[in-house]
């Protein structure tokens, strides 16, 4: 019997892109005799919750209903919140969805159709190793950016600049498309300042410029 296969990849940013993930799971797939099904992908922090990642989500039940494995480039692409990536796996072991990930070899599932025995023993292991990471990379951030600004660095826009509808179309594309609705006449607490700039991790100040930029057609 043929085995059939989906991809998933994900990048945190807008800036990135998932292609080198999704050409190295489909050299995967041909030279392990898959049928490529299906590619998701998304631009996304692995930081979200599940159920902000709307490709994840597909992903899952479309291997569900097609009785086929995900492959995926690294555990961490599954997310750097221990807690969620631990409910996906959860999830697609009671379901018997085997997923499968490149850089660290191994699946959920074994050759005979078995749990991997110590499957939650490297998830946790390499899901904590993510988050530490993840905080790691955050404190260096924050220490050279303290150190910058203790030795004269100056942050923010230069004088003088604004950001254009078109800037901020090309940088939160959804975000935008969202409060165009709410300006149609959308509403309820979706559409709500705060759950905006939630699900799209963005300031509230972002949202709130960009809605004067919408109705008054301004720079800011």
């Amino acid at each position: 019997m043929e085995k059939q296969a989906i991809i998933y990849a994900r990048v945190s940013t807008v800036a990135q892109n998932t292609d080198r993930q999704v050409i190295d799971l489909k050299e995967y797939a041909n030279s392990n005799g898959y049928n490529l099904l299906e590619v998701f992908t998304e631009q996304i922090s692995g930081a979200k919750k599940n159920a902000e990642r709307e490709a994840l989500t597909d992903a899952i039940n479309y291997a569900l209903s097609n009785q086929c494995t995900i492959l995926c480039s690294e555990l961490s692409r599954l997310g750097r919140n221990i807690d969620e990536v631990l409910k996906s796996v959860i999830y697609c072991k009671e379901h018997g969805i085997n997923v499968f990930f490149q850089k660290e070899q191994f699946s959920i599932f074994n050759q005979d159709g078995k749990p991997h025995p110590f499957l939650m023993i490297f998830i946790s292991v390499l899901g904590t190793c993510a988050s530490l990471e993840r905080e790691a990379i955050r404190f260096r951030m924050k220490s050279g950016y303290d150190n910058y600004i203790q030795h004269g660095g100056k942050v923010g826009r230069k004088e003088g600049f604004k950001y254009s509808l078109e800037d901020y179309t090309k940088k939160y594309p959804e975000l935008v498309q969202d409060l165009q609705e709410k300006q149609k006449g959308a509403s309820g607490k979706l559409y709500s300042v705060r759950a905006l700039a939630n699900r799209y991790d963005v300031n509230a100040s972002t949202v709130q410029t960009i809605t004067k930029i919408l109705k008054g057609g301004t720079k800011c």
